[in-house]
């Protein structure tokens, strides 16, 4: 059983940080591309950033030069920098792997439940 649990979200002023973290857990014999994405209510979900085994790192545009995407390959671990944020960051934000639980089984895609960041005065 593969488990993707993220942490860091709260409430933060326009212009503050926060810093999420989603850790994988369970049967892992290898992961590749983590991700997170984020859903607003009303909105559709979407990507947000996205980072390879190798460490190719990608941020979409609307976060681009404010977020940072990185990882801890010990650990099993993705993080989310998110530096001067929006109310329009405001969202749920969910964690998202690649993972092949064991040597036989192909990669499959697993969801974390989401982390709520609120971006608000």
């Amino acid at each position: 059983q593969v488990q993707l649990v993220e942490s860091g979200g709260g409430l933060v002023q326009p212009g503050g940080s926060l810093r999420l973290s989603c850790a994988v857990s369970g049967s892992i014999f290898s992961i590749n591309t983590m991700g997170w994405y984020r859903q607003a209510p009303g909105n559709q979900r979407e990507l947000v950033a996205t980072i390879t085994n190798d460490g190719n790192a990608n941020v979409e545009d609307s976060v681009k030069g404010r977020f940072t995407i990185s990882r801890d390959y010990a650990k099993n671990t993705v993080y989310l920098q998110m530096n001067s944020l929006k109310p329009e960051d405001a969202a749920v934000y969910y964690c998202n792997a690649d993972v092949k639980p064991n040597w036989w089984t192909p990669f499959t895609n697993y969801w974390g439940r989401g982390t709520q960041v609120t971006v608000s005065s």
